[in-house]
């Protein structure tokens, strides 16, 4: 890391939810955030569930969105890299973001190393003991077969399906984890100790709880959990030293 230089971590926008209209003022702060942070970012992490839904069809994306993705382009040509891991909504990417914005894509949680520090980071669906609700969606949403199906749908109709369900449907969208289990009950801590018996990490930096949370897991490594868009607009910055929560 350059002096002077910072590196961001957000997660959980879930643009277009619950409708285009009513995320529109979230999406244009965000945008913002990303327009003021452009000048000392060293790099950007965003950490799944950008959008609400998103599915990539071989030559159709869904609608909207324009803001951001243009955006994100602006910050990447400008040389700042942006890496994205996927969320449980967002699972469906298939190069767009690779090709078009040039933003490399993660499906699983990847180490990290940034300045003299170590980073063990991902969206965190499915991890742990808990999110039990989604590990039972996670097999059908990553079936090939029933991705095959689903692209066989006009995308006005699979589009609007899925976007009712993303909402709607409590497995799928988390709204009932949402609520803090105590230090010893978080699931992504207990994983974050888990893998800490392997290899020691820094920092653990996951989203999906849509809690601002950060719990000590021993004297040198911490785990974090970015918060959301949607009601605590809180973001990570890395100065090079230490990992904090900031509140947009």
């Amino acid at each position: 890391m350059s002096e002077g230089k910072k590196v961001y971590f957000a997660s959980d926008n879930h643009l277009g939810a619950p409708t285009p209209k009513e995320s529109l003022p979230r999406e244009k702060k965000f945008v913002a955030w990303l327009d003021a942070i452009k000048d000392d970012a060293a790099a950007i992490f965003l950490i799944g569930d950008l959008f609400d839904f998103w599915f990539e069809y071989k030559t159709v994306v869904p609608k909207g969105f324009t803001r951001t993705l243009g955006k994100l382009a602006e910050i990447v040509d400008s040389g700042i890299p942006v890496y994205y891991f996927v969320g449980n909504h967002d699972l469906w990417m298939n190069g767009y973001f690779e090709k078009e914005l040039g933003i490399p894509v993660f499906f699983k949680p990847q180490d990290f190393t940034i300045g003299n520090a170590s980073f063990f980071i991902g969206h965190g669906d499915g991890l742990g003991p808990g999110d039990k609700g989604y590990k039972r969606m996670k097999k059908v949403f990553t079936n090939p077969f029933f991705k095959w199906l689903f692209r066989w749908l006009h995308p006005d109709i699979g589009v609007k399906i899925a976007q009712y369900l993303s909402v709607k449907n409590k497995l799928i969208s988390g709204d009932d984890d949402a609520k803090f289990l105590g230090e010893e009950n978080e699931w992504l801590a207990i994983y974050s100790k888990k893998k800490l018996c392997e290899k020691h990490r820094d920092y653990f930096v996951f989203g999906h709880r849509h809690l601002p949370l950060e719990i000590t897991l021993n004297e040198k490594s911490n785990y974090i959990n970015l918060g959301d868009w949607i009601q605590y607009y809180t973001y990570g910055v890395f100065d090079g030293k230490v990992l904090e929560l900031k509140k947009n």
